[in-house]
């Protein structure tokens, strides 16, 4: 499978869209930014395009365009609480460096 969603990342991404009113999908994808290339995309999905592929992962349907698939290509999608922090926490295997503040990535 393209990409794997933790059981952490689904339970937020359920209950965030069920306080605001959206089913179960989430649009991922990456947009051209940053300092070193890449920045990651996250959404609700309200509709999916012919050039886009999905994934079922713990009641969650993802939606990922054919133009970033490749380089969300294996990536792991968690979700982590530190403290008073919270975060996606993308663990992609194509990431060949990151910015400093690691907002961006090149591939």
């Amino acid at each position: 499978m393209a990409i794997q969603l933790t059981e952490a990342a689904a339970r937020h991404v359920k209950a965030h869209a069920e306080r605001e009113g959206h089913d179960h999908s989430l649009r991922l994808g990456v947009r051209t930014s940053g300092c070193s290339g890449f920045m990651y995309t996250v959404d609700y999905a309200e509709g999916v395009n012919d050039n886009d592929v999905t994934f079922e992962q713990h009641g969650i349907r993802i939606v990922i365009s054919r133009k970033s698939l490749p380089f969300l290509e294996g990536t792991e999608v968690d979700f982590i609480r530190e403290g008073l922090n919270q975060r996606f926490d993308f663990r992609n295997p194509n990431v060949k460096d990151m910015c400093g503040c690691g907002e961006s990535f090149t591939v």
